[in-house]
């Protein structure tokens, strides 16, 4: 991989920040780890059982791997974000920037597992599923090689009457069942043929989406970049990897959506005011959003809940093997999303981090609590929720601090309060364990120095008195509920 996490990256990590060459260093290294699991998605397919993986799509495999590395060999700009986190890299060729894009990640993860000798019989639906997730990769040589400027005429598969190609859109075919369609790139115009049905030309345009004046054809959408200098911010409702229905991890949060104009123009009015919201909680929160920030995948509003002006109703996510990824039903307002940011980029970041260095080697038993939680927690998980509520903490804090508004000023103290609450009742656990190691123990070192340097500005009074209220009347209802479950 890349050469060790050095300490200063740690140290300002573990506080919750990272200047722009930790950020890079981040950055660095996931790409890495994604490119090398493509590479074994394609030493997985040589060496699959031919039950499972034919030696027609083994074949099919050779030549989109080919295709795409023809379109490597054309460097364009840089992804979405990755500009201002490494100033310096050199730009990516279409094919790298479409498989370093997050939602690739879950794709090939899937393919790994339907690959995996271990993963089960030779079923008809796991034949029928990686036949689905092979076609997938056709279609991203296809997409990779036309922004490369390649001519080509490959042939493609709509699963479930739907063509998917990634960053440009999406075709409906008639009916709900599979379909071939023949695609054909030529001089910026890709044609999507199919039997007995019309034409249909998609015209590309720079960087990110396609349009046709097809009706069947459903362009890919992006919102402006969150600086005047970024690059535009991919508003993915169309990849069909994008959510992980029925997972454990995600019980949390709604299904996918595909937006409206209405909801579009909403994620517009949101994002516009999101990095002005987070500069007020320092800079540092606008740089690991540029830096870190790949795409954003709307999800539906939870049933029965009301969003309001504090995110009551909303859910966000992210994914480990996404990495870029930002799972969120549509934010209420620009506050509540650039808090939304700042917590949710704290969990790419430390999960990142956890890849490139053992902070600890507790195992998966849930039973440590954590206040923001209603259900046990294992230890990585509690310090993962420590983690991002020290930040949002300290974002709410430095917002109280710069904010002349007297509403939104004792609005940010409250939440403030409770989320250094929070962290406070959970640092014993996470310093005194003794599954910590070394450097782990240094990160969470940081991390209570943090804590103990908010004290230096303490909220008005009957903030932190409401907060304590919250945080013991949660401890009391968790203990009843989950003392016998306690390590």
């Amino acid at each position: 991989m890349l050469p060790p996490v050095p300490d200063r990256a740690l140290l300002e990590l573990g506080r919750t920040e990272g200047g722009p060459d930790t950020l890079a260093l981040l950055v660095r290294d996931q790409d890495t780890r994604r490119l090398l699991m493509l590479r074994a998605v394609l030493d997985a397919v040589e060496g699959a059982d031919p039950a499972v993986c034919s030696a027609g799509a083994r074949r099919r495999v050779r030549e989109d791997w080919g295709l795409l590395e023809e379109a490597d060999g054309v460097r364009t700009a840089p992804p979405a974000g990755t500009a201002d986190a490494m100033p310096s890299a050199e730009p990516l060729s279409p094919a790298r920037a479409l498989l370093l894009s997050p939602l690739a990640g879950p794709w090939a993860r899937r393919c790994l597992r339907a690959l995996d000798p271990g993963s089960g019989g030779c079923t008809e639906q796991r034949i029928r599923d990686l036949r689905h997730d092979l076609s997938h990769f056709s279609a991203l040589a296809a997409v990779a090689a036309a922004r490369a400027g390649i001519s080509f005429t490959v042939r493609l598969t709509a699963w479930d009457g739907v063509l998917t190609l990634p960053s440009l859109g999406a075709l409906s075919t008639a009916g709900s069942g599979d379909a071939e369609v023949e695609a054909v790139h030529r001089q910026g115009r890709l044609t999507l043929r199919r039997q007995e049905a019309d034409d249909v030309t998609v015209h590309l345009e720079s960087g990110f989406g396609a349009w046709s004046s097809a009706p069947t054809w459903s362009p890919a959408h992006a919102l402006p970049g969150l600086l005047p200098a970024s690059a535009p911010m991919p508003l993915d409702d169309l990849d069909p990897y994008r959510t992980v229905r029925g997972a454990p991890r995600y019980q949390g949060l709604s299904g996918p959506v595909t937006l409206d104009d209405a909801e579009r123009k909403r994620w517009l009015q949101a994002w516009s005011g999101t990095a002005a919201a987070l500069r007020l909680g320092g800079e540092h929160r606008v740089a690991e959003a540029t830096a870190l920030l790949r795409c954003l995948v709307p999800l539906a509003t939870p049933p029965g809940a009301g969003a309001d002006e504090h995110g009551s109703g909303s859910c966000s996510g992210t994914r480990r093997e996404a990495f870029g990824a930002l799972l969120s039903s549509t934010p209420p307002t620009s506050a509540v999303f650039a808090a939304t940011l700042v917590h949710e980029l704290q969990h790419t970041k430390l999960s990142a981090l956890s890849e490139a260095v053992t902070l600890h080697q507790a195992d998966a038993r849930a039973g440590y609590f954590a206040p923001w939680r209603p259900d046990p927690r294992p230890y990585d998980g509690l310090l993962q929720g420590a983690y991002s509520h020290l930040a949002l903490a300290d974002f709410f804090q430095r917002c109280a601090l710069v904010t002349t508004h007297p509403a939104q000023r004792e609005s940010a103290w409250a939440q403030h309060a409770r989320c250094r609450e929070q962290v406070g009742a959970v640092l014993p656990a996470l310093v005194g364990s003794p599954d910590l190691t070394a450097r782990g123990r240094r990160f969470v070192d940081q991390m209570v120095a943090v804590y103990e340097r908010m004290a230096e500005h303490p909220p008005p009074r009957g903030h932190v008195a409401r907060a304590r209220a919250y945080v013991e009347a949660t401890r009391a209802l968790w203990t009843q509920r989950h003392a016998p479950a306690r390590p």
